[in-house]
């Protein structure tokens, strides 16, 4: 009876040890291709956001949200020759299912240039149609959740129902979204008011 445990203590080890091998292998094999996907995805957002842009680079060290429920992975200044028209933010904040990520874009004029929601995993079919380029909160002008920010000068209240239209019964969504894309036009307005060197969008 002993020996039989340990056989089989021995054949379930040799397995684990075979299939974290295995799973080391395909982790090499296919995480550099995974992060040059996200650059491509990522440099795609920047360039989207800002079209008229010709580079971007890191803002080292990177900005701080005033609220410590958003946090901001990553900002890149967004430039147009030498001028600095732009500053384009990663902000990461608790959603109704977990952490929303979002690409916001804000210029020099101290307006939100866009909104992108890069992660969401929020309801389907609720608080998921921030993701959906087909679900409109304006169905008169076809305007999506995150399209709507889009010219909002940061200094509005970003209040939900109020300056802002919810998407229907999702209301944490739209909350959470917003104040993601609120914290990340205060922060990017005043590191542009300290940095920008002129230009418009």
């Amino acid at each position: 009876m002993k020996k039989d445990i340990l056989r089989l203590g021995l054949a379930l080890a040799i397995f684990a040890a075979g299939a974290c091998v295995s799973l080391a292998f395909v982790y090499a094999v296919t995480g550099p291709t995974i992060a040059g996907l996200e650059q491509e995805k990522l440099a795609a957002a920047l360039k989207d956001l800002f079209p008229g842009a010709d580079a971007f680079a890191p803002i080292e060290p990177g900005l701080v949200a005033s609220d410590s429920s958003v946090s901001f992975p990553g900002a890149w200044q967004a430039t147009a020759g030498e001028a600095i028209i732009g500053v384009a933010i990663k902000g990461s904040g608790k959603s109704y299912g977990g952490t929303a990520v979002m690409l916001i874009g804000v210029s020099s004029d101290k307006r939100i240039v866009g909104a992108r929601v890069l992660t969401l995993a929020d309801t389907p079919g609720l608080g998921a149609n921030a993701l959906s380029p087909t679900y409109f909160v304006d169905r008169s002008s076809k305007t999506t959740f995150p399209g709507q920010f889009t010219g909002k000068p940061v200094t509005d209240p970003f209040e939900v129902k109020n300056d802002v239209i919810a998407i229907s019964a999702s209301t944490i969504t739209s909350k959470s979204l917003t104040k993601i894309v609120k914290l990340a036009g205060e922060a990017g307005s005043t590191w542009l008011a300290a940095h920008a060197t002129g230009g418009s969008l």
